[in-house]
């Protein structure tokens, strides 16, 4: 109650900064809340998006308008400009009921006031420093507990990263990742594919039939590495000198002309989700891709001066969690060519099952503060590609050591105590209590610290790299430890 009474204050505070007095901005204050408390509990939970086959319902024209009769479908497509849409994938249908609902049990007034107050939030970071100042007030101090906003030039970039991000990442590109670069880092690649190959071929737990499809799509992932082939051409995007939130709103146009320039034309494969600055990766099973912009080619991840060791317990541990994700308990339902389809044997999806509900169990154990746990079903599909994805590089890394001398230690470490300190520090982080409970309750990832002791505690390779008793807490217990791939 506490933080919605913070919220309700903060979207008070916001109304007043555009003009309305106090008892007008409380009123309309209390709008918002009924309509956003009404659709929130119609939607589902974030566990229950994370099941592919709960989120997918083609609907034609006539089950739109029997879902939804006081919204004409018709004609919200001819406003996109859209002609000829004859199918519809409604994620959530119980959702776009609720919205039914409302269209006549709303008033128009109240709509007005609900998306003046999501017109002013979304806005709010690009005007003037009393709007930024309330909107960080909540989205940083209250809910992740951040102490000051970070200077605007950081924050200008990140947007223009957002907005224009391949033209931004080819210059990032021409500075930060040579040719050498792209190619060292589809080698690892390559490696990794080869291990999980290996891997699913002697996989104990699963069949024969399994088997073949689960190694017909690997054969058929995608790798994209560093930047797409094609770059997206912004020339039809004004950019001046005139207010900032106007550049951001005419940037968030072109992008939604873009997207609806799509509908009906041929999936375009070639086509990135993230842009070349991004420290991050992406697995996506609708294209049964993994990409891995240059930006997180660089340390602490991958460092091309560093040994084997470094470079496959940091960014081999990544690549490996990205193609795990093809075979996690979401990314699983799709097949070699991306389409929603079980290529499962019934006793070989129960023996899938059983092993990620082990890691479930695993990560629901853990606590964060005071009775708050880790949610299992929530983290489930990260976790289970973490693990995956350190035991794949783990066995690609002891193939770079195969018919070469021992490798020397460095600093006191050997070259196996390496790999796992790569991949403990890619998780060291400081992170404020209030950040915690938010991503607990939102973010289908662990935290770092469950990241980065979950997975190894059930590798009898950490124990043995490290020598640990069996008794030790980074080693569970036999009949505990989680293992699928």
């Amino acid at each position: 109650m506490q933080l919605r009474d913070q919220y309700t204050k903060h979207v008070t505070n916001m109304f007043v900064l555009l003009g309305d007095d106090a008892a007008r901005a409380e009123a309309e204050t209390k709008t918002v809340l009924s309509i956003e408390t009404g659709l929130a509990k119609a939607s589902m939970t974030r566990v229950e998006m994370r099941n592919p086959d709960a989120i997918y319902h083609k609907l034609d024209a006539e089950q739109l308008n029997l879902l939804t009769p006081n919204f004409s479908w018709p004609e919200y497509f001819s406003e996109l400009g859209l002609t000829g849409v004859k199918i519809v994938d409604v994620a959530q249908p119980d959702f776009f009921k609720e919205v039914d609902r409302d269209l006549t049990g709303v008033s128009l007034a109240d709509w007005k006031t609900y998306f003046r107050w999501h017109l002013i939030d979304e806005t709010a970071p690009f005007l003037s420093s009393k709007f930024v100042e309330e909107d960080f007030n909540f989205g940083g101090k209250i809910l992740t507990g951040t102490l000051e906003d970070q200077p605007r030039w950081r924050r200008v970039v990140a947007v223009t990263d957002r907005s224009l991000g391949e033209a931004l990442g080819q210059e990032y590109v021409k500075e930060y990742f040579p040719p050498a670069a792209k190619a060292a880092a589809l080698e690892m690649v390559n490696n990794l594919i080869q291990a999980l190959r290996d891997d699913l071929k002697t996989l104990d737990w699963m069949g024969d039939a399994t088997r073949k499809q689960a190694l017909a799509k690997l054969d058929a992932i995608t790798k994209k590495i560093g930047y797409p082939d094609k770059w997206i051409d912004y020339s039809a995007l004004k950019v001046d000198r005139g207010p900032y939130v106007l550049n951001y709103l005419r940037a968030r146009k072109f992008e939604f002309s873009r997207q609806m320039r799509k509908i009906g034309q041929p999936v375009d494969k070639g086509e990135w989700g993230m842009t070349p600055p991004t420290v991050n990766a992406y697995y996506n099973p609708t294209h049964n891709e993994i990409v891995f912009p240059a930006g997180i080619l660089q340390p602490p991840l991958y460092d091309p001066k560093a040994d084997n060791a470094l470079n496959y317990g940091g960014m081999g541990a990544a690549i490996g969690h990205e193609m795990t994700h093809g075979f996690d308990d979401s990314g699983s339902k799709f097949d070699a060519k991306g389409n929603l389809s079980n290529w499962w044997s019934p006793e070989d999806l129960k023996n899938f099952q059983e092993r990620a509900n082990c890691i479930v169990k695993q990560f629901d154990g853990y606590v964060v503060q005071g009775d708050l746990h880790e949610n299992g079903k929530l983290v489930a599909g990260e976790s289970i590609a973490d693990l995956g994805g350190l035991t794949i590089a783990y066995k690609a890394f002891e193939k770079t050591l195969e018919g070469k001398p021992r490798p020397k230690d460095i600093d006191g470490f050997t070259a196996e105590q390496r790999f796992f300190l790569a991949w403990a520090e890619v998780w060291a982080a400081n992170i404020r209590p209030e950040a915690e409970r938010l991503r607990i309750n939102t973010d289908p990832h662990p935290l770092g610290q469950f990241r980065g002791n979950g997975p190894v505690s059930n590798m009898p390779e950490l124990a043995a790299a490290f020598q640990c008793s069996a008794d030790s807490k980074m080693v569970r217990p036999p009949a505990d430890r989680c293992r699928i791939w």
